[in-house]
């Protein structure tokens, strides 16, 4: 399996230091946590794991297109970190990054701590709804695919961050650094993430999340109605998971409330 990746990652800190493994969402890169990463690096206790996820950033997939798939994807992760010798870490997951980590606490629990999920979802629970998020996931597949400039995707990221997910957050004073940062990826990629690794395609995770005993952070933004309902019945059906709503964000917390997520993390990991 280590074969059909070349991971581009980047260690922070001493590894013989607790190690929190960070994994971004959908368009980031492994640069997606470096405030919240800066934050927590002043308490000298940790050490850090960030990477590209295949179709982001600079890592590279050397297998066929099913290697962008969640269950492929998540063996190589495990792989880098046996090759790193990280053999238990905390796992922090945003978005699609949180279904990731998800599927990782769930199906190689021996191998975290504990886990911090934000705005993340177990995947849909039936056929037809995985069916239609397919569907819509290949819609907007074909619109990245047919992006030839930066301003079409300019465009393309204006018309995402328009979702009622993501609260506020084009007021941010960052907003355009951000932007800046999601344009850094290949939109033809992204699209092979979408189609191989969208929420229509994962394995619903929700069954397995009912017997995890692993303690679970779920972080979600007061804006983001929609995974806030999704992480109220995840609360609600796994005991060991703890919901908290982050007051003042959307979607994307650890953009928006930087400082907020970090005592979030701190807490979490030092208890």
């Amino acid at each position: 399996m280590s074969d059909k990746y070349k991971f581009n990652y980047c260690i922070q800190g001493d590894l013989s230091k607790p190690t929190i493994l960070f994994l971004h969402g959908f368009m980031g890169n492994c640069e997606e946590f470096e405030d919240v990463v800066s934050l927590l690096s002043s308490s000298n206790k940790f050490s850090f794991l960030t990477l590209d996820l295949p179709g982001h950033g600079k890592t590279q997939v050397l297998g066929g297109d099913n290697y962008y798939t969640m269950e492929f994807i998540a063996e190589g992760i495990i792989n880098l970190l046996n090759e790193l010798k990280i053999y238990k870490c905390f796992i922090v997951g945003y978005s699609m990054g949180g279904r990731l980590a998800l599927y990782l606490a769930l199906n190689f629990p021996e191998r975290f701590l504990k886990v911090v999920l934000e705005s993340a979802s177990p995947g849909l629970s039936t056929q037809s709804q995985r069916l239609e998020r397919v569907k819509s996931d290949k819609q907007i597949a074909r619109k990245l695919n047919r992006i030839n400039t930066n301003e079409e995707f300019a465009a393309f990221l204006s018309a995402w961050y328009n979702q009622s997910i993501f609260g506020n957050i084009k007021n941010h004073s960052k907003y355009n650094d951000l932007i800046a940062t999601r344009m850094e990826n290949n939109p033809f990629e992204l699209a092979k993430s979408l189609c191989w690794m969208g929420t229509g395609t994962q394995p619903s995770l929700w069954e397995k999340l009912q017997s995890n005993i692993l303690p679970m952070l779920l972080l979600v933004g007061e804006y983001d109605k929609k995974f806030i309902d999704l992480n109220t019945k995840m609360a609600k059906m796994c005991k060991s998971c703890q919901l908290d709503i982050i007051l003042g964000a959307g979607h994307n917390i650890h953009f928006e409330q930087p400082e907020v997520f970090w005592q979030r993390i701190m807490n979490e990991c030092n208890g």
